[in-house]
């Protein structure tokens, strides 16, 4: 192996010593143009979902200096500006994320800039080998709030079906109830915090260090990267099957010292032993065994000679082209005119009409404090209208946000799973051919089910005069608002039905359909357009 103690090259004294300078005029200058992406990342650090997010580039950190350990000291010309390319690439997503106010996307371009700016200092020969490191670092970032409700939402429902399997082998009678799992004696709600994302990311992260620190077959390291994701799930499901075993037998006073010990670094704990136990496992299965810690790369020794390699940067003209692109780009952000926020003119939804053509409406149904908390928020609606007495009534619900990137709007696709209400039909569709509208009228028709109840559901996104069906589509006419008119409000829409016994769905349709159109007439007055 080579003296990879040396400096990066063998340029003059004066070039590896205002190196450092220019590396450090190019981080400063970062910091400053990405401000939003690091206040992003400290606000998602403080969340429990997030709270492994300080470790991550420390275990980047460690994972490049062990690889810089072998990489040889350079010789000959060097490549930087693939790292240019780079560095303007991730300025451009930056100025996306800062234009359009959604400080996430500014947080994805830091990983860019830090890809960028390896590229730059070791040229594109041996900087290409440093993703490792580079791709490690996503673990920190907060994930997207439509992937993160997804992603949560389907994950609480497989803790739900595995915790109640589980509970019947242990002769536990339980019934499910979408996430609610109910004992008789208690029921337990599976939420959102029993989801297992705050065990989910920082086991994951551990699994890749492992992976990646691990010596044997390549095979061995896709196996201990992809089992993080099962295992985390069933130890999450085992908590939730041991504290319905203990309400049955032990009673309710057991379930909260419980669950306050058998979390967080429990779990953590449990999922690691668990890998190490695999890794184990497969190690005895190979034609030439080894033990575990010969498996593993935990050579501390030469870190620090390696740091020090990076007081050796060189000035060369890839470092003060980036340098000064990044005092550009911050020095222009800093003086660009500041926009004035666009004043939104709706009214409130406690204006909204309480008799819409022939439909008249029961007191508005507030919500419980819980409930509006995981809405977030800024105003909604929630009321039952009816026409007459003998027919079904029509639920009509809309939340108003007026920054959506903060979270925004909840899908009921994945709201009603979790309530034991099981989507039967959904299909997004256009409806103003139907209804012969002026102008497409997109929503998302669902028919769900409960037992033996059955409901008609539709529901939209409303962006601006824009009427969207699909969250996804929804989140990108979200970015491109707050880029091109610096909006970023909006409203989820949903109207119900109850679809009677012995009645048809075109009849409940019907119904429905003469409630959308009541409504769309009067929306624009609490949900602007542009």
């Amino acid at each position: 192996m080579s003296d990879t103690s040396l400096p990066l090259s063998h340029d003059t004294f004066l070039g590896r010593a205002i190196g450092p300078f220019w590396l450090l005029v190019a981080t400063l200058a970062a910091l400053l143009y990405f401000r939003e992406g690091f206040d992003a990342l400290l606000a998602a650090w403080g969340t429990p979902e997030y709270s492994h997010g300080p470790v991550i580039p420390l275990l980047s950190a460690f994972m490049f200096l062990q690889e810089l350990k072998y990489a040889p000291i350079r010789t000959g010309p060097v490549n930087r500006w693939p790292g240019i390319a780079m560095l303007l690439f991730a300025i451009a997503l930056g100025a996306l994320g800062k234009f359009s106010q959604i400080d996430d996307v500014v947080a994805y371009a830091i990983i860019l800039w830090v890809a960028a700016m390896l590229l730059i200092s070791f040229g594109w020969e041996q900087g290409k080998h440093f993703w490792v490191p580079v791709l490690h670092l996503v673990y920190m970032l907060p994930l997207p709030g439509v992937f993160y409700y997804k992603l949560s939402t389907f994950l609480q429902g497989v803790s739900s079906e595995l915790g109640v399997w589980f509970l019947t082998l242990l002769n536990v009678p339980v019934f499910l109830d979408g996430n609610i799992i109910d004992l008789g004696v208690l029921k337990m709600h599976v939420a959102e915090a029993c989801s297992g994302l705050r065990y989910l990311f920082p086991i994951m992260s551990f699994s890749y260090v492992f992976s990646v620190l691990y010596r044997g077959p390549w095979w061995h390291k896709a196996v201990l990267l992809l089992a993080a994701a099962p295992i985390t799930v069933l130890m999450n499901s085992v908590r939730i099957a041991i504290a319905g075993w203990l309400v049955q037998y032990l009673g309710e006073s057991h379930l909260e010292g419980f669950q306050h010990f058998f979390e967080g670094w429990v779990i953590f704990m449990a999922s690691v032993i668990i890998l190490f136990l695999l890794a184990w496992v497969m190690l005895k299965l190979q034609d030439s065994p080894m033990s575990l810690p010969e498996a593993l790369n935990l050579d501390f020794s030469g870190l620090w000679p390696q740091f020090k390699r990076l007081g050796l940067v060189e000035a060369s003209k890839g470092m003060i082209a980036g340098a000064l692109i990044l005092v550009a780009a911050a020095g222009a952000w800093q003086l660009r005119p500041v926009p004035v926020p666009t004043a939104i003119d709706r009214e409130p939804f406690a204006l909204f009409p309480r008799t819409l053509g022939d439909w008249q409406s029961r007191p508005m149904e507030r919500l419980s404090d819980a409930v509006a908390r995981s809405l977030g928020a800024d105003d909604y609606f929630g009321a039952s209208f009816s026409r007459r007495a003998d027919e079904p009534s029509v639920e009509l619900f809309s939340a108003f946000y007026k920054d959506q990137t903060k979270g925004g709007t909840h899908s009921p696709e994945i709201c009603l799973p979790g309530s034991g209400w099981e989507i039967a039909d959904l299909k997004r569709m256009d409806v103003a051919p139907e209804l012969g509208l002026a102008e497409p009228y997109r929503l998302n028709r669902a028919i769900i089910q409960k037992g033996q109840a059955r409901m008609l559901v539709y529901y939209w996104f409303e962006q601006h005069g824009r009427h969207v069906a699909w969250d996804f589509e929804a989140k990108f006419l979200l970015l491109w608002d707050g880029f091109t008119i610096q909006r970023t409000d909006g409203a989820l829409v949903r109207l119900t039905t109850m679809i009677a016994p012995g009645e048809s769905d075109a009849v409940a349709e019907a119904r429905l359909q003469d409630m959308f159109l009541q409504t769309i007439s009067v929306l624009p007055e609490f949900v602007p357009a542009r």
